[in-house]
């Protein structure tokens, strides 16, 4: 596998074992906490972070928007347990599939069905950014709404 690739999966994997921790330190109450009135619960947020590897992967091989609709609906989260899974096998979803690419493919354009075209290569590092700018909201969320900090580190 390409070197690259290998560091790029070693930091979402960073991300996602702190997310993991993260999540032992809440109860099932925590998930129902909504900081702000017209935007996402923590629950809500956590169940959005735990498909991110798979949902994005799926999005950078190109699926349509009702591909993607569906996928959504399928996934079924109903409790800290079931985030904690889906999240751990998600991000091995997307491991297998990078280990499997050839330079070529690493390198081949794909395009979002909204429009952005990124190399697979960027879409991984699309990923690896998106986990990390939810996980970061996660942590100010508990933090500075819901006053719970996990003391989780954040970095190696």
């Amino acid at each position: 596998m390409n070197s690259y690739c290998t560091y790029a999966l070693h930091q979402i994997e960073v991300a996602v074992v702190s997310i993991v921790a993260i999540i032992d330190k809440l109860d099932e109450a925590d998930l129902l906490v909504k900081p702000t009135e017209d935007k996402h619960s923590v629950g809500e947020l956590l169940k959005h972070i735990a498909v991110i590897c798979r949902a994005d992967f799926h999005i950078s091989q190109g699926a349509a928007q009702e591909e993607m609709s569906a996928y959504y609906a399928g996934v079924s989260i109903h409790n800290l347990k079931d985030i904690q899974a889906e999240l751990l096998s998600n991000y091995s979803y997307l491991e297998q599939a990078f280990r499997e690419m050839t330079e070529e493919e690493l390198h081949q354009e794909m395009t979002s069905y909204w429009g952005v075209t990124y190399s697979r290569y960027e879409w991984l590092l699309e990923i690896l950014g998106h986990v990390y700018h939810h996980r970061g909201q996660l942590h100010a969320m508990l933090v500075h709404c819901n006053g719970k900090d996990p003391k989780v580190p954040l970095f190696e």
